[in-house]
């Protein structure tokens, strides 16, 4: 789920959940609005997201370049660290334990660690971010580039679920 704050930025942590609509043109994204508005949602918990209207990343709505580098550089100083950690363990139980001598060979086990454990927790952190969060903003970003909209509406649970009803009755053929 993508997580962004349309709501105005308060420093608590607040539970709040997200519905992403995508709608071929601007007078179905507005139109799905003002049927929500209707509705009586307010328009604090909607945005449209498109041409004209808010743009992704003012909304939160990242490329997945960035969200996949930030995530790869988080692995891989979190697993490169660890990798550190563990090494300088082993060497010192190598040392103690089994009292071979600290040299250079015996040391620089610690470092190389430290360099495979990150490069392998980059590429973990960039796969994981391309396969969860990355592919949805993908798709997203696609429909807008195509000159689709987004309806968004963030709240909470039983706001999104009401929301969510309505516009699936609005959208259905029948209501057409």
């Amino acid at each position: 789920m993508i997580r962004s704050r349309l709501l105005s930025s308060n420093p608590r942590k607040r539970h709040s959940y997200l519905a992403i609509v995508p709608l071929p043109d601007e007078t179905a994204a507005f139109r799905a609005y003002r049927v929500l508005q209707s509705c009586g949602i307010s328009p604090e918990h909607l945005a449209i997201v498109g041409e004209g209207y808010s743009s992704p990343q003012r909304i939160g709505l990242l490329e997945p370049w960035p969200m996949a580098t930030a995530k790869a550089r988080q692995f891989a100083v979190r697993i490169g660290t660890s990798g550190a950690a563990i090494a300088l363990l082993a060497v010192a139980v190598w040392h103690w334990g089994f009292d071979y001598p600290l040299d250079f060979h015996l040391l620089s086990v610690i470092p190389a660690c430290a360099i495979v454990g990150g490069f392998f927790g980059a590429v973990l952190g960039a796969l994981l971010s391309f396969l969860t969060e990355g592919s949805t903003v993908g798709v997203y970003h696609h429909h807008l580039r195509q000159g689709g909209y987004l309806l968004m509406i963030e709240g909470s649970q039983k706001l999104v679920r009401r929301g969510q009803d309505v516009l699936k009755q609005y959208m259905s053929p029948k209501a057409r």
